[in-house]
């Protein structure tokens, strides 16, 4: 395959990717502006955060690194090494499950059951599914590795709307079953989203389709472990590969849910600011998690695959190295005009969003303030997504291992500036810490890529210097729905919104029209693709 086919797939299952987390969102937007109608704050807090912790802990422990090192280079290799290595996850899935299910239980603080009834229940189901959903992984490493675009908006979609079917009817119908509700229903979105890539590969291997495709696995037995005669049972240097993202992964996991083990360990904010804090939280990441994401997601496969991991830019094939920093300019400008636009007109619209989306019970108090903070965050999260993604894609072992001490004395930072931030400023404290971790780890993946490409003519930074006059237009767009908030929003009735609102489409349309006119390179990349 190609170069520029491999662009050109990546391209597609990064916007079905970000299709899907659209449809993730908006149902849990829904599902939170209903919930709320029928459960209390403190059973939402403890669901979103204590559990959906505990469940992202697992998940990422046992099988984050696994990724990592199975989706670099080719996908010409010893799958069945491949395989077994990824099978790996189970057992230590289970093995988080049972440790992190104890300290759950046992050395948290355990919510009042007149509240949230059924905490014991809930953990034990939480961690249960973290196990099934990596009965699943070497099915999904086999297929993104091979862009199965398809399986993935199928599978993830199935399993996103049955979890919110089952939780409408249960919540409706016997809210006072408290966190068993959310139990059966994570459950039967692991179950569906597991089956679905089973049931698929059952129909696929052997068909006509994968024998034009010379696919590497011929039949199901061979998605199970297998111990090949006079070999050893894992690639070594996959698994070698796999210790070091491991190491990073652990780390990255406290930078990436930092608040919430503060929130969860030190008992910083009660269980109804948590609830809050969460959905707030949701409402801010929204354009980050169905945009930034799944382009972090898909361009790391495709770095991977364009480029050879440990070797400098003169060692690698020239036309490759210029299809790279081509992307990753362009990619670098897409993600700051997105979220520059996210941090200038989210300032405005905060308060209003959340009045329309919770009523008071959100945008009163520091929801505002939290909303307003994270539009900046999302500046943060857009820059470092990309410019990680590129370095975690050609980084070698050494250089992984030495990252990974970058990591651990940020990780302790990062921890103790959030746990002071957040006696100082309460939840908006989260946000800035976190501001601060991603600005360390921008500013480390710009070293490393300024210094890749030194060696060459191509500078692929210069896509974080938007045009001049784009910037003007930005600040002026700032600057006015900053003053229409002031006197139009939101206590001064419906039609004081509605001129707000007026306000700010004719700002961001004045901006959407410079950038089209700046940024011509962009928009004919996006087009293309």
């Amino acid at each position: 395959m190609s170069s520029q086919d491999v662009l050109g797939q990546t391209t597609r299952l990064a916007s079905s990717s970000a299709l899907l987390q659209v449809l993730f969102r908006v149902v849990t937007f829904g599902l939170n502006a209903f919930t709320l109608r029928y459960l209390s704050r403190e059973l939402i807090g403890v669901v979103n955060v204590r559990l959906a912790l505990l469940y992202s802990t697992i998940v990422f422990l046992a099988r984050e690194a696994f990724r990592r090192a199975c989706l670099s280079g080719s996908t010409k290799r010893n799958w069945t090494k491949t395989i077994n290595l990824l099978w790996l996850t189970v057992p230590l899935g289970v093995f988080w499950s049972l440790f992190l299910g104890l300290v759950w239980l046992h050395l948290l603080e355990v919510p009042d059951p007149s509240v949230v009834p059924h905490y014991q229940a809930g953990v034990v189901a939480f961690g249960l599914s973290a196990v099934i959903e990596l009965l699943g992984e070497p099915f999904w490493v086999l297929a993104q590795a091979h862009l199965f675009v398809r399986l993935k908006v199928i599978a993830e979609s199935l399993s996103v709307v049955s979890k919110c079917i089952l939780t409408v009817i249960l919540v409706v119908l016997y809210p006072h079953w408290g966190l068993y509700i959310f139990s059966l229903a994570q459950l039967l979105y692991v179950s569906v989203l597991v089956m679905c890539y089973i049931i698929y590969f059952v129909v696929f291997l052997g068909s006509p389709e994968a024998r034009k495709k010379s696919f590497p696995v011929a039949r199901m037995k061979a998605l199970l472990p297998t111990l090949v005669e006079d070999e050893t049972f894992v690639n070594w240097k996959e698994a070698r590969l796999t210790w070091s993202f491991f190491k990073q992964s652990f780390l990255k996991q406290i930078l990436t849910e930092g608040e919430r083990y503060v929130m969860t360990f030190l008992n910083v904010l009660n269980f109804g600011d948590q609830g809050v804090y969460d959905i707030v939280n949701n409402l801010g990441s929204l354009v980050a998690r169905f945009i930034f994401l799944p382009i972090e997601e898909s361009f790391y496969v495709f770095f991977a695959k364009v480029l050879e991991r440990g070797k400098n830019v003169k060692d690698q094939k020239q036309d490759d190295v210029a299809m790279a920093a081509n992307v990753l300019e362009l990619l670098l400008k897409l993600v700051l005009l997105i979220g520059l636009t996210i941090t200038v007109f989210g300032y405005a619209y905060s308060q209003l969003a959340l009045d329309i989306y919770g009523g008071s019970v959100l945008s009163s108090g520091t929801g505002p303030d939290l909303l307003r903070c994270y539009s900046l965050y999302v500046l943060f999260l857009a820059i470092n997504g990309v410019t990680e993604c590129f370095t975690f894609a050609l980084m070698c072992k050494e250089e992984v291992d030495r990252y990974n001490f970058v990591m651990l004395a940020l990780s302790f930072t990062f921890l103790c500036i959030s746990y002071f931030l957040t006696h100082w400023h309460g939840s908006i404290g989260f946000i800035l810490a976190n501001c601060f971790n991603m600005g360390i780890r921008i500013a480390h993946s710009i070293h490393y890529i300024y210094d890749y490409f030194k060696g060459s003519t191509y500078r692929p930074l210069r896509g974080l210097f938007p045009s001049p006059f784009l910037v003007l237009v930005y600040i002026l767009s700032g600057v006015i729905t900053g003053f229409s908030e002031v006197f139009l929003c939101c206590d001064k009735g419906w039609m004081g919104r509605l001129i707000h609102v007026c306000m700010g489409a004719l700002c961001f349309a004045a901006t959407i029209i410079t950038m089209f006119s700046t940024e011509t390179k962009l928009i004919h990349f996006v087009r293309s693709q």
